[in-house]
């Protein structure tokens, strides 16, 4: 029997048999593009556990036919990345070309490891491939990340996750010697969570603990098997996300008890203090925003501590900021609101800046009429006067809606006394 994971053994060689990402790997796609060429950037490749990024990165180097070198940043340092840039820059003319750095889990370097890189990006010696599941923009130093095109990777979706069991059915050289069909494939895919190799690595389990030389998958035959085999297939923290996603639930529910609980559980599994106080920024700004304007402070505060006090005291100040975000009146006026303001944005495009609000730095502009209507507001009683700051097709547009949060009400009672009936409220 071969031992190697199923995942590893369908791992696509080339992008003919890569599945998903159209959106950047498609015929006419940039990235495409340049792979083909063989110009390729440094990038960074930011999307969710099991969407392709490793395999996507071993693509390109066997496809642009340079060294390709792969690191985990969970175990790896300055050390093991000068070690290969000193390889790859004595290579000299005997190279092929500048070598492929893979950095999987970037986010998790500090500073000072990322800031090694940027010499070796700089002058060409590497081409530097970064994997992440979180926000590069928070994760990866300005520098770094001006020196390389990010690319957001999108999860499978059902019909491509069902596409890689039929395919890993019918050529997978274990699978493929027993008679197996796929009647139902819920379950899998409720495991997998969009996780391709969370999904193959389900799919070989239900196969390998079934000794019949045929196989019908079924919902229940899934789920007896996965359930008898949980340690197994949930080793390594595979409920990283499950987890995560109920500590956010119980916050947004206002459980501190069971929001403390799930915290606790991320504790003990390991997990990075900076993920779980930045998860506790982004809630306080989405699920109680203006209901409670501290919640941010608090957060934003609990996350800077970290940095501060370290570990294992910083968890007393996640503690204090759970409960506190837990405790508090919730509200997502404004997280529903810039939602409605980017739609809005995506379908009526790049409007003209209605002329009394235009910047006029120059007499042409002047004289065109740039600003010359526009009413100061400091000029007025109480510090304002009615005047259109929308584009005129747009005037009238409300975003805000207040939900039950005081706090809410309040904003938009001041709305309504400001503007009277003019956003409807």
């Amino acid at each position: 029997m071969n031992h190697t994971p199923l995942a590893e053994r369908m791992r696509p060689q080339n992008l003919n048999e890569y599945i998903g990402q159209q959106h950047i790997l498609g015929e006419n796609c940039g990235l495409r593009k340049a792979i083909q060429s063989g110009n390729i950037p440094s990038m960074i490749f930011w999307g969710p556990p099991g969407v392709g990024k490793t395999t996507l990165a071993q693509i390109i180097a066997n496809t642009v036919k340079r060294p390709f070198y792969a690191m985990s940043a969970v175990n790896s340092g300055v050390k093991d990345i000068r070690e290969i840039i000193d390889k790859v820059s004595n290579a000299g003319l005997f190279g092929n070309g500048n070598a492929i750095m893979f950095i999987d889990e970037i986010h998790r370097f500090s500073k000072s490891q990322q800031d090694s890189l940027l010499g070796a990006v700089e002058k060409g010696i590497i081409t530097l491939i970064g994997a992440t599941t979180e926000n590069p923009s928070f994760e990866v130093i300005s520098a770094l990340l001006s020196r390389s095109q990010v690319y957001t990777l999108q999860p499978h979706t059902k019909e491509e996750l069902i596409v890689l069991m039929q395919r890993a059915i019918s050529e997978d050289k274990e699978l493929s010697k027993k008679s197996i069909e796929l009647k139902e494939t819920h379950a899998l895919l409720q495991i997998s969570g969009g996780d391709a190799r969370k999904l193959l690595n389900a799919l070989e389990m239900v196969v390998n603990q079934n000794d019949s030389e045929t196989i019908v998958i079924t919902n229940d035959l899934v789920t007896s098997t996965i359930q008898e085999n949980l340690p197994m297939y949930d080793k390594d923290g595979e409920m990283h996300y499950d987890i995560i996603s109920a500590f956010i639930k119980s916050i947004r529910g206002s459980d501190p008890n069971a929001a403390v609980y799930w915290l606790a559980r991320m504790i003990a599994g390991g997990e990075e203090p900076k993920f779980i106080a930045r998860r506790l920024v982004i809630l306080a700004a989405e699920d109680i925003g203006l209901a409670n304007p501290n919640a941010i402070m608090m957060a934003n505060s609990a996350f800077q501590a970290i940095d501060v006090i370290g570990w294992p005291e910083g968890r007393i100040v996640l503690a204090q900021c759970v409960i506190y975000l837990a405790s508090s009146p919730k509200g997502n006026a404004a997280y529903m609101a810039i939602n409605k303001a980017q739609e809005l944005v995506s379908k009526t495009g790049n409007m003209s800046v209605p002329l009394p609000l235009r910047n006029a730095p120059t007499k042409l502009m002047k004289d065109l009429g740039y600003g010359e209507e526009y009413k100061y507001s400091h000029n007025y009683t109480n510090n304002f006067v009615q005047q259109e700051f929308f584009p005129q097709e747009l005037s009238g547009t409300n975003f805000f809606e207040h939900g039950s949060a005081t706090r809410e009400k309040e904003i938009w009672e001041t709305i309504k006394n400001l503007w009277g009936d003019k956003y409807g409220v």
